[in-house]
This record gives structure tokens, sequence and C-alpha cells, in this order.
């Protein structure tokens, strides 16, 4: 099986847990709650849990935060925003803006899993104005535009 390139990312874990992998093929790597007392997230509360972490990312690569699949399926637990983006210039604490979509109470213990992060590479662009874009087959076609099936 080949192996995924592996980059080097500068972390210091006040909490003393790192961002682990659960499996060989995992994307995402664990993110852990490091809090001094559980905290209970109420049905549609929103919270900042705090993991402990301070990561250097190498210019040209992001984090992305995400929800963790069970917690979502089981509790209704996800992100506020979705999908956290890092940015590699960014040197504070990682937080992770937790959210109780669920209709049941949900309380997070210090070291529970609670998100997990993907590193990607990207680019940025340099913005060229035009008076017109080229045109293409599927032009202004949106939101659903292909059909059902």
């Amino acid at each position: 099986m080949k192996k995924s390139i592996m980059n080097k990312i500068r972390i210091v874990s006040r909490s003393g847990y790192m961002p682990e992998y659960a499996t060989e093929g995992s994307a995402g790597a664990d993110l852990r709650a490091y809090i001094e007392e559980p905290v209970t997230l109420l049905p549609g509360e929103r919270r900042l849990i705090p993991t402990g972490l301070f990561v250097e990312l190498p210019p040209g690569i992001e984090a992305q935060v995400r929800a963790r699949s069970g917690l979502s399926v089981k509790h209704g637990i996800g992100l506020v925003n979705g999908v956290g983006t890092v940015d590699s210039d960014y040197r504070g604490e990682w937080n992770v803006p937790l959210i109780n979509w669920g209709s049941e109470p949900y309380t997070i213990h210090n070291g529970d899993r609670i998100a997990q992060v993907v590193f990607s590479s990207y680019i940025q662009a340099s913005f060229d104005p035009v008076e017109k874009i080229d045109e293409t087959a599927r032009g202004e076609g949106g939101f659903g535009h292909t059909g059902m099936k």
C-alpha cells in the first residue's frame, strides 16, 4: 500500500494530547477537548471548546477542522461554521466552535474527541478585474440544474 506524503507540523500541546489518526487510512486526525471541568451543551447552544493545541502550519498549508461523524449522527454535535479553516499564519490556541443540533443536552469531558483536522495545501489567487468572463456550455445553470436523476 502506498503511504501518503507526510509533512512535519510543529505543535505545542498544553493538554498533553496530540492530534491522532484512528486508522492507517484516516484523512482526519482527532482533536480532543482540553477543559478543566465538563461542559454541557444544551440543544441549540454553541460553545468554543479549547484543545490546548498551538500549531505552526507551514506556508501553503491550511488546517480544516471538521465535525466527527459519530458525534453528529449519535448526538447532533457539529461545528457552528460547518468546516473551520485555520490559516498558516495563525498562532493562537485551537478552539473548536461546537453546536448541539440535537434534542438532548450533551456533556463534553476533558480528553473527549470533539472534532477532526484535515491538512490541505492551498493557493492564493490574484484577482484580475474584467468586463466579461468566458461562457461555457453550462452557463448560469445553478443548484439542481441537471435534474434529479
